[in-house]
């Protein structure tokens, strides 16, 4: 067990721990429900750049993303760019909208949204299912790649590195909600930040420098430095199902979408685009780039979402490795949390709350009923997480899609069309959910594209159809979204 590496890591965890109980400790304004899932809507401009960047850059990113970038090569570098407008798009998009019509009705999660705009418990109770199970598989992938992080760099076993990372995100999720969710993220987006540049500078200067990498993957394979990819992987088809999965399908992330009811006024939703941009840009890029270059300085890695872990150890000292390492087990914790408290929220406040109890529970059972469980979704990632597959990006995309293919056009056309009704949506959610499950099992792609493509293209077309074919929302509904 190299302990040069491990101290520095258990003193970032306490640290995360801290922070969280000392968030747990100032008073809470408002109900704990509005604390606990949404922070009082208080985030500032910087902290809401970071958040966002954090919780879209995870396991996938830091250590999914660097391993297909490790396998393939540069041109996986430059299909990642891809990623660089999400902040944008989602706040741009989703962001004034959201936050002023979130104020009127009281929305604290995205279901809420969904119910103030649909009126319908079925769009809620559909929404809340797609969302949980969309959300398990993303948080074993985050499970995943903090466990693989902790076994690479420290030596512990893949379940000791497992428990070791659960209890610390468990932990200061159960004690602080959102609030240490959102101020954990923006304390992790800098150390990510940092993480990167590190260990780019470290990896070009012991490769001998960009050029020299260059031909040194060239002779590896010469489609390492082609834009396709090795055998012509990465082309036309496979490149416009990227654009869609991982840039404009991201507006559809409802862990994402949340950040736009959270923020504190317009000036922190402009700051944060600005910020979360350029952040966002750095990150994606430092982070392929070194985990295609690492090929060459660890050609025989038979793990490729080793890559980053393994490259710190490879060209930085152990203490600076270890400080550094941080910066991966940022991002998978940033994403972690937030997912673990959206799916609290869905439960909690979209299904038991407004459904399922007759009597209002008193503040003291809230704050118990939102722990536990919590604290029990965490669990059963946890045990899902005990037997992992060699590369998790695949699985993380996955569920990306899934989401995408249920939320994207009811989030929307919900905001920007005032004929869409709640048919449209079920409509929408059904057909996306089906369509997307169906071409992913059969392994369908037509014209080779990504079953996102055909899945988002239907349930789109049968939002429109099922909202003209059905009466027009409610005047009141209109009012309060066409006026927002």
């Amino acid at each position: 067990m190299n302990l040069e590496l491990l101290i520095p890591l258990v003193i970032y965890l306490s640290a995360m721990l801290g922070l969280g109980f000392w968030l747990s400790r100032r008073p809470v304004e408002g109900s704990f429900v509005q604390d606990y899932f949404l922070g009082n809507r208080s985030m500032g401009g910087f902290v809401l750049a970071m958040t966002m960047v954090a919780t879209y850059a995870s396991a996938s990113s830091f250590i999914g993303g660097p391993g297909a970038a490790y396998r393939l090569g540069l041109g996986w570098v430059l299909l990642a760019m891809i990623q660089v407008p999400t902040v944008w798009l989602t706040l741009g998009v989703l962001g004034k909208q959201f936050a002023h019509i979130a104020r009127k009705v009281n929305a604290l999660t995205i279901n809420d949204m969904l119910r103030a705009r649909y009126q319908s418990p079925l769009v809620v109770v559909l929404a809340a299912l797609g969302l949980l199970a969309a959300f398990v598989a993303t948080m074993v992938v985050q499970f995943i790649g903090g466990a693989r992080l902790l076994e690479t760099v420290t030596g512990l076993p893949y379940e000791g590195g497992l428990m070791l990372f659960a209890m610390t995100v468990l932990l200061y999720t159960l004690i602080g909600g959102f609030r240490a969710v959102v101020i954990t993220d923006a304390v992790q987006g800098v150390l990510m930040l940092l993480g990167t540049l590190v260990l780019l500078a470290g990896v070009l200067h012991a490769g001998g420098g960009a050029s020299a990498l260059f031909a040194g993957l060239a002779d590896i394979d010469p489609g390492l430095v082609s834009p396709q990819g090795p055998d012509g992987l990465l082309g036309m088809s496979f490149m416009l199902s990227f654009w869609v999965l991982v840039c404009f399908g991201v507006i559809g992330l409802p862990h994402s979408a949340v950040r736009c009811l959270a923020y504190k006024d317009s000036a922190a939703m402009h700051k944060g685009i600005i910020i979360g941009t350029l952040v966002g840009a750095v990150l994606m890029f430092g982070m392929h780039f070194a985990g295609a270059l690492g090929r060459v300085l660890l050609p025989e890695l038979t793990v490729p979402d080793k890559v980053m872990p393994t490259l710190m150890l490879a060209v930085l000292p152990p203490v600076v490795a270890g400080l550094f390492l941080a910066g991966p087990m940022a991002a998978i914790m940033s994403t972690i949390d937030s997912q673990l408290i959206q799916a609290s929220a869905t439960l909690v406040k979209d299904l038991y709350l407004n459904y399922l109890c007759r009597t209002p529970p008193s503040p003291t059972a809230i704050k118990r009923a939102s722990r536990l469980v919590t604290l029990g979704l965490g669990l059963v990632v946890l045990w899902a997480a005990l037997s992992p597959p060699d590369m998790i990006i695949w699985l993380n995309l996955m569920a990306f899609g899934a989401l995408q293919a249920i939320f994207f056009w009811p989030l929307v056309l919900g905001l920007y069309w005032w004929r869409g009704n709640a048919t449209g949506a079920l409509a929408s959610m059904v057909t996306g959910a089906l369509s997307y499950g169906l071409l992913l099992h059969f392994g369908i792609k037509p014209l080779g594209l990504h079953a996102i493509v055909p899945s988002l293209s239907l349930s789109g077309l049968a939002y429109i159809l099922g909202s003209l074919l059905s009466p027009p929302p409610p005047s009141e509904v209109r009012e309060l979204f066409g006026n927002a």
